[in-house]
C-alpha cells in the first residue's frame, strides 16, 4: 500500500520526532511516499521551490492508497493536502493529542474522515500498527 503521511512543516516542526516515529511503523509493511516529513534535519524552509513542491506533493496524493495526518500542529499545508485528498476520493485517517489542540470542526465534522485521538506516543503508534501493521 502506498501512504502519503502529512505532518506539519512550516507550521511548526514540534512534533517531527513523533513523525519520524510513525513513518517508521508505516515503513515496516508499506511504502511511504512522504517519509522526508520525519527527517529530523527537515528545515521549515525547502529549497525545492513552492511551485515544486506543490506539484510533487498533489502527485503523490493522487498515487497513494490512503492518506495519513497528525494534526496535534496546525498547519495550513496538512489542512489543504487533507481537502486534496478528499476531493480525489482518498480514504483519510486523522490522528491528533485532545489534550494538545482542539481539531479544526471543518476535519472533525468530516464524516469522511476517520478522526484517532491518542494520549500518549506509544498509544499512537500501537493504533498505526493495529490499522496497517
Amino acid at each position: 500500500m502506498k501512504i502519503y503521511f502529512a505532518g506539519s512543516i512550516r507550521g511548526g516542526r514540534q512534533d517531527a520526532e513523533l513523525y519520524r516515529k510513525v513513518i517508521a511503523v508505516l515503513k515496516e509493511k508499506h511504502q511511504v511516499l512522504t517519509e522526508h516529513v520525519g527527517d529530523l534535519s527537515l528545515s521549515t524552509v525547502e529549497d525545492k521551490g513552492d511551485k515544486a513542491i506543490y506539484e510533487q506533493d498533489t502527485a503523490w496524493l493522487r498515487e497513494c492508497d490512503v492518506v495519513v495526518a497528525e494534526c496535534t500542529q496546525v498547519s495550513l499545508g496538512v489542512g489543504y493536502e487533507l481537502a486534496y485528498a478528499e476531493a480525489h476520493d482518498k480514504e483519510v485517517h486523522i490522528f491528533y493529542r485532545p489534550q494538545a489542540a482542539q481539531l479544526s470542526a471543518m476535519l472533525a465534522g468530516n464524516e469522511r474522515f476517520h478522526i484517532h485521538r491518542y494520549a500518549e506516543e506509544e498509544e499512537l503508534l500501537a493504533q498505526i500498527r493495529t490499522l496497517w501493521g
